[in-house]
């Protein structure tokens, strides 16, 4: 869950948002970009680089930019659940899950991170450029007895991913992160600061995701950097965020997901639990599920030579029949990779289809995904 980068501006226009990191960001010399209205790091040492940092050792994420919408009340559970797809009261104190906020037509608001707190209190991390419009969009269907918060002014986010994350984040920390199962999480002291610690990431490595107060960012920071470094710890920008989360066939807004694509067709039917009850955008997707799916994402590699980037066309058998939403070479792979929605019978492993590059179809394969998985 991500959101799309915009054209890249090398001078920070006095409209860009800032994180509470951007200073510390400057200082270590990043290349920043605007990134969904937020001047961010996309890269420090290089992106593949800090890719294969992460893949072996670990870096560390600024991800303040992200949105934190908190439902408290009596009714938190069964309100929660009415406007996600995943089945909210399935989750037990502690856990979390990637669940859907959906229009009524069935197409994606965002995906987000559900936590739950407890029965009464969950909170929801969601995409950047996204955060006022999904709690707007929550706000406007809240009729039971719950409030909606919009929290993201109260929190920072930072990332600490690869497989010496935990080792890294364990020295600022007497909370046993090892008993934290994946895709739950803990409240308690961090680096000096009061923090959620969450075993989430969107890399497709091991990690720790720490939220704290904005006030506490930048020495929170700089006690990871410090206590990573004898693990070989770098900071790593949106750059190489990206190409580890395609590696692992993670969604990216604006890409995967969007108003226009359903679950389904996106390929993340596992996140919608249709016996649940009535939730935003069931309807709709009990019609399409009645009708049949007609186009669904799937995974390539590159057989031919050239590099499927973002929003070029594909197609099968010489005919236009879909379009790129991420393309990339995979620095672990070192193949060039990418995901396509194409019509749903060619949605599947083994497909022959070109990639048209600069008017030109190259050859590729549609290939099972996750492109990378760790191993555990």
């Amino acid at each position: 869950m991500e959101t799309e980068v915009s054209p890249l501006q090398e001078n920070t226009p006095p409209e860009l948002k800032r994180t509470p990191l951007h200073a510390a960001h400057r200082a270590l010399g990043a290349r920043m970009v605007d990134f969904g209205g937020w001047d961010m790091p996309v890269q420090y040492s290089g992106i593949v680089d800090e890719h294969n940092t992460v893949r072996n050792a670990v870096g560390v994420f600024d991800v303040s930019h992200m949105g934190e919408i908190e439902i408290r009340g009596p009714e938190a559970m069964r309100f929660t659940d009415a406007v996600t797809t995943n089945a909210v009261a399935k989750l037990k104190d502690g856990q979390a899950h990637y669940s859907g906020l959906l229009y009524e037509h069935g197409g994606f608001v965002d995906d987000i991170l559900v936590h739950r707190v407890s029965g009464q209190h969950f909170f929801l991390c969601v995409n950047a450029s996204n955060q006022e419009k999904d709690f707007e969009h929550i706000r406007a269907q809240n009729r039971l007895d719950c409030e909606v918060e919009f929290a993201s002014p109260r929190y920072a986010q930072i990332a600490i991913q690869g497989p010496k994350a935990l080792e890294t984040a364990q020295k600022l920390t007497k909370t046993d992160l090892a008993a934290i199962r994946y895709y739950w999480f803990a409240d308690g002291e961090f680096a000096g600061a009061q923090a959620r610690m969450a075993r989430t990431g969107y890399t497709g490595e091991d990690g720790i995701e720490v939220y704290i107060a904005p006030e506490h960012a930048v020495r929170v920071w700089n006690a990871i950097l410090d206590a990573g470094r004898p693990m070989g710890i770098k900071p790593c920008g949106l750059g190489a965020r990206n190409t580890l989360r395609l590696e692992a066939k993670m969604a990216l807004y604006g890409h995967e997901i969007g108003a226009s694509i359903s679950p389904f067709e996106a390929d993340l039917g596992w996140i919608v639990k249709m016996d649940k009850g009535d939730f935003t955008g069931r309807a709709a997707l009990a019609r399409q599920l009645e009708r049949g799916v007609t186009r669904k994402l799937v995974g390539f590699e590159m057989r031919g030579r050239g590099i499927a980037r973002d929003g070029y066309e594909a197609a099968v058998d010489g005919v236009p029949a879909g379009w790129v939403t991420s393309g990339s070479p995979s620095p672990t792979l070192n193949r060039n990779i990418g995901i396509a929605m194409l019509p749903v019978e060619h949605a599947k492993p083994g497909e022959k289809i070109q990639v048209i590059i600069r008017n030109q179809p190259v050859e590729a394969e549609t290939v099972p995904t996750p492109f990378y998985k760790r191993t555990k």
